[in-house]
C-alpha cells in the first residue's frame, strides 16, 4: 500500500469535516471489506490521501423501531441484522438478503451502509494496477463490451451508453422493495433514488456527505416480503441475479406491490412491468409466472450473459410466490 493519513472520527460533524478537508481525495472507512480490497490491489487511478475511520463514532450500530419505522444505524452489522429478532419477524426481504450477503466472518465486519455503498465489481475495473483505465474510471472505453460479459448488465450500460457493469449489493434491492428512505447528513434520499452511476461512484453522496441512518416504514397490514438470490456458491459469492418483493394484499387481491431486482443493470433495476402484472390480482402460479416475464421482457442480454434472464425471470416468480 502507500502510505495514507488515518483518522478516527469521534463525530458525525467531525468525519464530514475530514471529508470536505480532503474535498473528495479522503474515504470512510467501517468495516474496510471493500475499501481495504482497492487499497492494496492499486486498481483505482487515484489513491486515497486519508481513511477517516468512522467505528469510533458511538450510536451508530442501533437496529431499533420507533415512530413507525425500522431504523438502522448505517454501521449496523449484517450478520446482527440477518438474526435480529425484528427484522426476521416484519422485514424477512431484508433479513435473507443480509443473511445471504458474502460469508459469515465478513457478515460479522461488513456494515449495512457499506453495503449500499460498496464499489461495482467487474473485473476490468478491479483489475489490479489499473490494468484497464475504463469509463467508471475516467477513461475512454468501457473493455467488457468487447469481452468477457458473463456476468454483466442485462438491460443496457450508462456513462453514455458504454459502461455494463452491474452494481453488486444484495442489501440495496430489499431496502428498495421494503421503500427505505436513506438519511445522510446532508438530506433524506428514498432508496431507489440513491443509487447513481458516474466516474468512481456507485451513489448520489457528494464528496463531503456520509450515510447517518437507513429508516425503514413499517409494513402495513396484509404485506409481506421476500429475497431470493442467484450465486454461484451459497457462501461467499456475489449475487449473479437477486431479487426482493414486498406485497400487500386486501381480500387475496395484490393492492400494492415494489419489485426490485439487482445484479442485473448499473443501478439495482425497479421491476415495474413485473409490478403491474400482478396488480388486482391474486398471487398464483400462471400470475407469478406472468410478473417474470414482465420483469425481463425489456432484457437486452450480451453475447455471454443470455442464462441471466432466465434466472431473474425465476427469481421474481419464486419472490412474488414467497408473499403469498
Amino acid at each position: 500500500m502507500k502510505t495514507f493519513a488515518h483518522f478516527n472520527a469521534s463525530t458525525i460533524e467531525e468525519a464530514v469535516s475530514l471529508l470536505g478537508r480532503y474535498q473528495g481525495k479522503a474515504v470512510l472507512i467501517a468495516g474496510g471489506t471493500d475499501i481495504l480490497g482497492k487499497m492494496k490491489d492499486r486498481n483505482l487511478p487515484a489513491y486515497p490521501e486519508a481513511l477517516i475511520n468512522i467505528k469510533t463514532i458511538p450510536g451508530m450500530d442501533t437496529i431499533r423501531e420507533e415512530n413507525g419505522f425500522l431504523k438502522l444505524g448505517p454501521l449496523a452489522i449484517l450478520e446482527d441484522i440477518a438474526h435480529h429478532d425484528i427484522v426476521k419477524a416484519r422485514y424477512s426481504a431484508l433479513s435473507e438478503a443480509a443473511r445471504r450477503t458474502a460469508s459469515p466472518h465478513l457478515r460479522e465486519m461488513g456494515t449495512i451502509g457499506g453495503n449500499i455503498c460498496q464499489d461495482i465489481r467487474c473485473w476490468y475495473y478491479r483489475n489490479p494496477e489499473n490494468r484497464f483505465p475504463c469509463l467508471r474510471k475516467g477513461g475512454g472505453r468501457c473493455y467488457a463490451l468487447k469481452g468477457d460479459t458473463r456476468y454483466h448488465s442485462i438491460f443496457g450500460g450508462s456513462v453514455e451508453e458504454g459502461c455494463i457493469a452491474v452494481h453488486p449489493s444484495d442489501t440495496a434491492p430489499a431496502l428498495i422493495a421494503l421503500d427505505a428512505r436513506i438519511r445522510t447528513s446532508k438530506r433524506t434520499i428514498g432508496a431507489e433514488d440513491f443509487f447513481q452511476v458516474e466516474v468512481s461512484r456507485t451513489t448520489v453522496l457528494k464528496p463531503d456527505e456520509m450515510v447517518i441512518g437507513i429508516h425503514i416504514p413499517a409494513l402495513a397490514a396484509g404485506t409481506k416480503s421476500a429475497f431470493f438470490k442467484f450465486a454461484l456458491r451459497k457462501s461467499i459469492d456475489f449475487p449473479i441475479v437477486n431479487c426482493a418483493a414486498m406485497i400487500t394484499t386486501t381480500k387475496s387481491k395484490v393492492a400494492a406491490a415494489r419489485i426490485c431486482l439487482n445484479a442485473v443493470h448499473v443501478r439495482p433495476y425497479r421491476a415495474l412491468a413485473a409490478e403491474e402484472a400482478i396488480m388486482g390480482k391474486k398471487i398464483n402460479e400462471t400470475n407469478a409466472e406472468a410478473a417474470g416475464s414482465a420483469a425481463v421482457a425489456s432484457a437486452k442480454p450480451l453475447a455471454d450473459n443470455a442464462y441471466m434472464v432466465q434466472a431473474a425471470k425465476a427469481l421474481v416468480k419464486n419472490a412474488v410466490l414467497a408473499c403469498c
